[in-house]
């Protein structure tokens, strides 16, 4: 492999288990997953972090824990109509050094896009991406030798395409699939499971198109490419810590560094996706950071345990913590007083949930089918090995009493080492963040002109005149606060990311407008400044040095 920083390319899918042909399953069209995974390795323990949507990309864009950052409630940013008392709309506000781990790749050097989901629990701020957008691609780089961090998120997988009004062609026979214990085998159920199959061959499509491109484009060899998902799809899979919501695919294809065919059985998170992607391009993590590396040569040791949570999820309140080593799966319920199936409208609108009610109503349920409709216990206990489908609650069995306990302090542990927010009620957390409901506002960058005569003790807010070799200092004062910034020719709507102060080493007239902007915070106003640099022996004319 080229000795250049590789460039990467995460291609991920919404809701999919590894329901894959090279995960073994037998129905699945999956051609060009299947490829990917025989030149690269297919990790089989790969969790996400909650079961849901907005959470578990929290933690994989902050490398932070949702209920450690304040993202752990589903569905921020509007108002329920039918519940309009839950303080929301709001943005979350991470603590102010959680920033998007894309910024540390661009500050690196690197060009970042997002084609195009983000959905964090928080407006994603312009710094995090040189392009986030429909069309945005790798491609659209100006100089074609940049490494780049390029991110596509197909959105054909997601819940909503298995509902009745969603109708791909389907290729497999609904009768040929295999059906999990805890649903009832109807009509309806198999068409619903027919269209997730056909919605992940669509994606596979998707997937094998990107790579056509990459390959084209010559960029294969040093190209690290991740296949990813953030949760699981079904009903007591999506929104649940059982592993049909948190066990996900993860295939990477690193040439040179990971073996072709290679199989992987350690645990992995998907926080853990940022970092491994930092280290390895060969870039410093920042030591807050909760995922840790996985692959390459700085990866650190395999975890012991991966962690999932449950909060509220729409407009149902809930609180459940999960802990899961290679076999054994530890959930803790805090309401086991409230039934399983909460008041959640849109999960209603899926066919398998709908056929669980009615067989639930017409008393047909039978056997695991009925399992979302028992009491609700207060601890669960599952071994993954001998019973995959978590069917089987282990935690009042005195043979497993040692491991109920290991994973109990295991689970406390790990609450107490991250500050859990599971304990705060919402409506207090959003008022610390926004007391009165005010949502502060980022102070506007302050830029400071430095050469020989000007030590930099004034901020440059009328512009200016310095002597070259000049540099240009950047500061907010809003604690946690990125700074964009932009040169008068530069694209409308590009902003570069401040990270270190600029060289204005040619003479001329510059004109740079500066945006800040904190997770959480509204943007600052933006701030534009006239510089004028004069050559050292008085020349003047010329452009200023571009930094790509």
């Amino acid at each position: 492999m080229s000795k250049q920083r590789p460039n990467i390319l995460w291609i991920s899918f919404e809701d999919t288990n590894p329901v894959y042909g090279c995960y073994g399953d037998p129905v699945a069209c999956t051609p060009n997953l299947d490829r990917l995974a025989a030149e690269g390795c297919r990790w089989t323990q790969a969790f996400s972090t909650a079961g849901v949507c907005a959470p578990a990309r929290s933690a994989v864009i902050t490398g932070m824990y949702p209920t450690a950052i304040g993202t752990h409630h589903m569905r921020t940013t509007h108002t329920q109509r039918a519940t309009p008392e839950l303080p929301t709309p709001y943005s979350a506000c991470p603590p102010p050094d959680v920033h998007c781990f894309t910024e540390y790749f661009r500050a690196a050097g690197y060009y970042c896009t997002n084609n195009s989901k983000t959905d964090y629990q928080f407006e994603p701020p312009f710094t995090a991406w040189d392009e986030c957008s429909a069309t945005a691609h790798w491609r659209n780089r100006r100089d074609p030798k940049q490494p780049f961090f390029a991110v596509f998120n197909p959105t054909l997988t997601h819940e909503s395409g298995m509902w009745d009004d969603k109708n791909p062609p389907l290729r497999l026979d609904p009768n040929a699939i295999p059906l999990p214990p805890y649903f009832p085998d109807t009509p309806k159920v198999r068409a619903s499971m027919a269209r997730m199959y056909a919605h992940i061959e669509q994606s596979d499509v998707f997937l094998g198109r990107l790579l056509e491109e990459l390959a084209a484009d010559g960029l294969a060899e040093n190209t690290l490419v991740v296949h990813w998902s953030d949760h699981g799809p079904l009903p007591r899979g999506k929104r649940w810590p059982y592993d049909s919501g948190i066990h996900v695919p993860l295939i990477v294809r690193w040439p040179g560094m990971l073996k072709p065919g290679s199989v992987n059985d350690q645990l992995v998170s998907t926080i853990d996706l940022g970092p491994a992607m930092l280290a390895a391009a060969g870039l410093a993590l920042p030591r807050h950071l909760q995922g840790r590396p996985f692959l390459g040569p700085l990866a650190e040791p395999p975890r012991r345990y991966v962690y999932a949570s449950r909060d509220r999820h729409d407009l149902h309140y809930d609180h459940v913590r999960a802990v899961r080593d290679t076999r054994f799966k530890y959930i803790r319920h805090w309401r086991p007083d409230q039934p399983y199936l909460g008041w959640i409208p849109y999960r209603n609108r899926h066919p398998i949930i709908q056929e669980l009610w009615r067989g639930y109503a017409a008393d047909t349920l039978t056997g695991a089918q009925k399992l979302l409709f028992e009491p609700r216990p207060p601890e669960e206990l599952y071994d993954t090995k001998t019973d995959p489908h978590e069917i089987n609650n282990l935690a009042n069995e005195p043979k497993y009493r040692l491991e109920l306990d290991r994973l109990r302090q295991a689970l406390d542990d790990w609450m107490n080492d991250i500050g859990d927010m599971g304990d705060i009620p919402e409506s207090e957390m959003v008022e610390r963040w926004y007391p009165n409901g005010q949502r502060p506002t980022t102070a506007a960058p302050l830029l400071i002109g430095i050469d020989a005569n000007n030590p930099g003790l004034e901020p440059a807010t009328d512009g200016g005149r310095y002597r070259a070799p000049a540099l240009l200092q950047m500061h907010c004062a809003t604690q946690g606060a990125s700074i964009g910034y932009r040169f008068a020719d530069d694209p409308a709507g590009q902003w570069r990311l401040y990270h270190a102060p600029l060289r204005l080493a040619t003479a001329g007239e510059i004109r740079i407008q500066a945006k800040a902007i904190r997770i959480g915070y509204h943007e600052s106003p933006e701030v534009s400044v006239g510089l004028h640099v004069s050559g050292s022996q008085g020349e003047s004319g010329g452009t200023h040095n571009k930094l790509y």
